[in-house]
C-alpha cells in the first residue's frame, strides 16, 4: 500500500536559510474533512449535490472560513529568533518553544552572506530595497561572524563557570536558532501564508511560509491550496475607492491609462495630498491589470 501523503512527509526536515528547517509532525484531517464539515448542515445524503473540489473554492471564494478551521497542522520549526519575533505575532496557534532556561542554546546562528545584505528602503520603513555591494558586503559579513565567535564563547563560559542559564542567556544574539512545535488551523494557516509569503514580507519569514506552503500544505490540502492561490494569494482586492477609479477611466475611454490620466481618475480624497499610500497602492493594481500603463 503506497504511503499516505502525510505518512511520506511526517519528519522530514525541509531546509530553510543556512541552518533552519520545517518539518510535519502531525495532521489531522485533509480536503475532505473541510468539505464534511462545510456540508454537516445537510446530512451524508446530499454529498453529491456538488464536486468537492467546486465547494472548496466556494467556500475559499466567499470567505466561509469555519470549515477550513476543522483541519489541523502541527510543524516543527528551526528559526532565527528575530524571524521567529514576527511569526509569533500571528497569535492563532498553539505554541511550544525551545526553553534556554532549561537548556543550553542552540550552538547555531544565521548567517548572512556577502551578496545578501539588503538596504533599508526608503519608501518603506519596515522593508528593504536594493543590496551592497560585494567588497561592503564582506566587510558586514566578516564582522557578523566575528561577533557571533565572540557572543557565543561568552555564553558558553558563563555556562561553564555555573552562571544561571536564564542569565546567561541575555546577550546572546537575535541571529540564534531556535526551535518550537507550531500547530494552527488551516484557516488561520492561510492567514499566515498569505501575509508571509508576499514578496514585501521579510525575505526570511518568506522563507519560510514559501516551504510550510509548497513543500507541507500543497500536498496534504491539494484542493485547498490550489483555492487559496486562486482567491486569497494570487487574487487582488479591489477598494470601493479603486473602482471607482476604474469607472472613471473606463467612462473617459482611456484604457490603458497613462500616469497623468490616473491621476486625473484618482478619488477626490487623495487630490492635492504630495504623499499617499492608498493612492499609490490603487496604481499598483492598476498597472498588474493593465489598466494603467507600466
Amino acid at each position: 500500500m503506497p504511503l499516505s501523503a502525510a505518512e511520506s512527509l511526517r519528519w522530514h526536515k525541509f531546509p530553510v536559510l543556512d541552518q533552519g528547517f520545517v518539518c510535519l509532525v502531525d495532521v489531522m484531517g485533509d480536503d475532505s474533512s473541510v468539505v464534511q464539515a462545510a456540508r454537516v448542515s445537510y446530512g451524508e445524503g446530499t454529498r453529491k449535490v456538488s464536486d468537492d473540489r467546486t465547494l472548496l473554492r466556494y467556500l475559499m471564494r466567499h470567505q466561509h472560513t469555519t470549515p477550513f478551521e476543522m483541519a489541523e497542522i502541527k510543524l516543527l520549526v528551526r528559526v532565527p529568533m528575530d524571524c521567529w519575533r514576527q511569526w509569533v505575532r500571528h497569535r492563532t496557534a498553539s505554541i511550544n518553544e525551545y526553553s534556554t532556561r532549561y537548556s543550553v542554546a542552540i550552538d547555531a546562528a544565521y548567517s548572512t552572506v556577502p551578496d545578501a545584505w539588503r538596504k533599508q528602503s526608503e519608501s518603506n520603513r519596515q522593508g528593504s530595497g536594493g543590496y551592497f555591494d560585494t567588497a561592503a558586503g564582506q566587510e558586514l559579513t566578516d564582522e557578523e561572524q566575528k561577533l557571533h565567535r565572540y557572543t557565543r564563547e561568552v555564553y558558553e563560559n558563563r555556562i561553564r563557570r555555573g552562571a544561571a542559564r536564564e542569565q546567561a542567556r541575555k546577550d546572546l544574539p537575535l541571529s540564534t536558532y531556535t526551535e518550537a512545535y507550531w500547530k494552527t488551523d488551516l484557516h488561520n494557516l492561510f492567514r499566515f501564508l498569505g501575509l508571509r509569503m508576499e514578496p514585501s514580507a521579510q525575505y526570511e519569514i518568506v522563507q519560510y511560509a514559501t516551504a510550510i506552503g509548497e513543500k507541507i500544505v500543497s500536498q496534504l490540502f491539494p484542493h485547498c491550496w490550489e483555492a487559496f492561490l486562486d482567491y486569497q494569494f494570487g487574487s487582488i482586492r479591489l477598494s470601493r475607492l479603486d473602482q471607482g477609479v476604474i469607472q472613471r477611466l473606463a467612462q473617459a475611454g482611456t484604457l490603458p491609462a497613462a500616469d497623468e490620466q490616473f491621476l486625473a481618475a484618482q478619488d477626490p480624497a487623495w487630490q492635492g495630498l504630495d504623499r499617499c499610500r492608498e493612492r499609490d497602492e490603487c496604481c499598483e493594481k492598476l498597472r498588474k491589470l493593465g489598466i494603467v500603463r507600466s
